[in-house]
């Protein structure tokens, strides 16, 4: 099955939907959003690595950033904060350039490495994109992470690849539904830049949205 482009969703949403499916659903299909400090510090790191006008070149290696991707498989788009291409002897060739070259994409996030898998999960959907747009395979890429100032190596390995398959699966049959799924309150909500949207006491009493329209026409 290949999906169109109107169905794409967002590949970032993967940090929502793995850190809480309520909260992917309450922005993407709800359309709701809240800035915190965690939010807008990672927006500030993203605006000084994205330049899509800048491509370096050192030595063997060129450099894109903000370099647009996207799976018809998956029916995901989104954005590489960084993607590296390493001359090689075995790769695809780039337009204007001499020789093979080997994919090696980056993201970048604020903070330390993580215990859980969000970000990993997230670098390897922009790799599996990649591998379907440029006809190749990647092994290998990293995260550079802002507080340690330094790259952590993560091998695409299938488990990762089958985890964002099934992840992207479930999202798209929520946002088909356009469901907003309920979810059991926890510490991880005080952290949560939606907890004064989310609600999640409400419980029964359906989406936020028609909470918040509701409330909006008794207002008037």
């Amino acid at each position: 099955m290949e999906y169109t482009e109107d169905d794409y969703l967002m590949i970032s949403g993967i940090q929502h939907f793995r850190f809480c499916k309520r909260q992917w659903a309450l922005i993407h299909i709800e359309q709701q959003w809240a800035e915190n400090e965690h939010t807008v510090i990672g927006e500030l790191m993203h605006k000084k690595v994205h330049d899509p006008y800048l491509t370096e070149k050192r030595k063997d290696i060129i450099i894109a950033r903000a370099m647009p991707v996207a799976s018809r498989k998956m029916g995901v788009t989104g954005e590489c904060d960084v993607v590296e291409f390493h001359r090689c002897e075995e790769g695809i060739r780039l337009y204007g350039h001499r020789g093979n070259f080997s994919v090696y994409p980056i993201e970048y996030k604020k903070g330390k490495p993580k215990i859980t898998e969000e970000d990993r999960l997230q670098l390897t959907a922009q790799a599996m994109c990649l591998e379907e747009m440029l006809s190749t395979h990647i092994s290998e890429g990293a995260l550079f992470y802002g507080e340690t100032r330094r790259r952590e190596p993560v091998k695409i390995t299938e488990e990762l690849r089958n985890e964002v398959k099934e992840m992207f699966q479930e999202m798209h049959q929520y946002y088909k539904r356009q469901y907003t799924p309920k979810v059991k309150p926890g510490k991880k909500c005080t952290a949560c830049s939606l907890k004064d949207v989310c609600l999640p006491k409400l419980g029964k009493n359906g989406s936020v949205k028609m909470y918040l329209d509701q409330a909006l026409e008794e207002d008037v």
